[in-house]
């Protein structure tokens, strides 16, 4: 079964039971619709990107999910053929559906298998390769930015989101339960993150100071850029529909570590039928900020 190592670019990534037991096919429309939430700050990402790298002929997905920026790629780059790479079958499933329902099928492909060694099964190198919160989920990063270079052509552009700033949903003050919850629920996730990086086959810890080691990975013309997602109140239905399981997921996953008070608070604003919920709520916005890191390879 695959790692969980793709499929977190579309959308935040927040810990689950078991990685290696996620039922892809089950999970795949929630995962698409939530990228569908934060294609806005992807659009503005890719259109900074272009700018760029101008006229690619290979762009690579690396951890494309059910390719919802895949698409994007392909719509940004109308020249270049893509590639959505995943470990997880039934995404890949997805991102085909997807590339023929946006008229794009024809310069859209797709490769199954684990990054990054999957990358050498490449017909020729990318002169783009995007890797949307892929990365950490690789044991050895540095090793793993040193095999995306690799597969760049002369010239071509590694560029790797990750980072940014912990989402936010909801008032400081919610009007029950203790003030700051979201403030505890992203300590509690620091943790649970690192132990999960901790516990990843070959686990190297690494300074995450992502331009220093894209320079040791050989590339130069380093730029950085973060991207807003500003959903303000009252966040529509498919926002309130991405916090509520952005919400469940960190109750169910961190409940042994959260306090009486805090699994009460989240059992109430999870509850549809309480008025102060975030199903109901009329404060509830999305606020998200994503760095992308970029990178070229010399000619």
């Amino acid at each position: 079964m695959a790692h969980d190592h793709g499929h977190k670019h579309d959308h935040e990534h927040h810990p689950h039971h078991g990685h290696s037991d996620l039922d892809w096919a089950a999970i795949a429309p929630l995962l698409e619709s939530q990228a569908e939430l934060f294609a806005p700050l992807h659009e503005r990402a890719l259109a900074w990107l272009a700018q760029q790298q101008t006229d690619p002929g290979l762009v690579v997905d690396a951890g494309s999910g059910p390719g919802v920026v895949s698409c994007l790629l392909a719509e940004t780059f109308p020249g270049a053929r893509v590639v959505a790479v995943d470990g997880a079958a039934p995404l890949l499933e997805r991102a085909r559906a997807r590339a023929e329902r946006l008229g794009v099928a024809d310069r859209f492909g797709t490769l199954a298998g684990e990054l990054p060694g999957v990358l050498g099964d490449l017909d020729y190198p990318a002169d783009l390769l995007w890797a949307g919160r892929s990365l950490h989920h690789l044991g050895d990063q540095r090793a793993a930015l040193a095999a995306f270079a690799d597969r760049l052509a002369p010239g071509g552009t590694l560029a790797v989101l990750e980072g940014g700033l912990p989402a936010r949903f909801l008032p400081r003050d919610l009007g029950f339960g203790r003030p700051g919850l979201q403030a505890r629920l992203d300590a509690l996730y620091e943790e649970w993150f690192a132990g999960m990086r901790a516990g990843l086959p070959g686990s190297v810890a690494e300074t995450e100071d992502w331009p220093a080691l894209l320079a040791a990975a050989g590339l130069g013309h380093s730029h950085t850029r973060s991207f807003l997602l500003d959903l303000p109140a009252p966040a529509p239905d498919r926002a309130r529909a991405y916090v509520a399981a952005t919400l469940s997921r960190l109750r169910d996953s961190l409940a042994d570590h959260l306090d009486a008070d805090d699994r009460a608070t989240l059992d109430r604003l999870l509850d549809p039928d309480d008025t102060a919920s975030v199903h109901r709520r009329p404060d509830l916005f999305v606020l998200a900020a994503h760095t992308v890191y970029t990178a070229t390879k010399s000619l």
